[in-house]
């Protein structure tokens, strides 16, 4: 893991070394890599490197401007403008290499343009300007779904799917968990929400509900999904008329006596 006295150093390296890239029109660093206050040891450097259009594939087609490249233990593609790049310390940069056309529609919560001309100033104004159009979470649809996921894969893990019954009820039906309870339970003070991606930080946001999710997951796959299932109703059924109370009762049924 990369020591955090060294974390900016690192950037302003990245800075430099794709600065010197033909086309590269800007960097914008993301995540806690933008923000030191959130920097701890397990923090990666995220970022988007904005080429011209015209460079776009010669940029991707050489990396040969990271840091320390004998450090590199493993570079890997992800899509089709994405890379990660694990070093020898365990350090990990994720990032893509793409013009601005390429990310148009992309939305951007934090962020510092580390070096850009002028469309790469308006890419990252636009891309903060889109957070104001993420349409407000459907919390029943989310509620409701929870249960629909939960009875998928309690379904799937007793016809011998458990990998895949796994799945269902601690990743798919714990998003829409969380993000029912993101729309109707007040968080702890001081703790800001990740706009992108409502699991990070929900842990100190929801630190009792979290506790009790953590250790109903590590339960094997029909267990987690009844305790997946009570917790909902705990958390979101009280002096809620529009909790899904019907379906989740068809749910408890089949989890209970399947």
């Amino acid at each position: 893991m990369l020591d955090l006295h060294r974390f900016d150093e690192l950037t302003g390296r990245l800075t430099a070394g794709f600065a010197r890239v033909p086309g590269a029109r800007g960097l914008v660093v993301v995540g806690s890599a933008a923000v030191a206050e959130r920097r701890d040891r397990w923090s990666d450097h995220d970022f988007l490197a904005l080429v011209d259009d015209e460079a776009a594939t010669s940029a991707r087609a050489s990396l040969d401007w990271l840091p320390d490249p004998e450090r590199i233990v493993l570079l890997a593609r992800e899509g089709a403008v994405g890379f990660s790049v694990l070093y020898d310390d365990a350090h990990l940069l994720e990032f893509a290499i793409a013009s601005v056309d390429e990310l148009a529609g992309v939305v951007i919560d934090e962020a510092q343009l580390t070096f850009g001309d002028e469309r790469a100033h308006a890419f990252v104004a636009e891309g903060r300007e889109r957070l104001n159009t993420i349409p407000p979470v459907d919390a029943a649809g989310e509620a409701g779904l929870t249960f629909v996921k939960l009875l998928v894969g309690f379904g799937r893990a007793r016809r011998g799917e458990r990998v895949i019954g796994g799945q269902f009820v601690r990743t798919w039906a714990v998003g829409h968990l969380i993000r029912a309870i993101r729309a109707r339970v007040e968080p702890a003070d001081c703790v800001r929400e990740d706009a992108l991606e409502p699991a990070r930080r929900f842990d100190a946001a929801y630190p009792g509900i979290a506790a009790r999710l953590d250790a109903v997951l590590g339960q094997p796959v029909e267990d987690a999904a009844r305790g997946v299932a009570t917790l909902a109703r705990d958390v979101l059924g009280p002096g809620w008329p529009e909790f899904p109370s019907r379906a989740a009762d068809v749910v408890a049924t089949v989890l209970t006596e399947g």
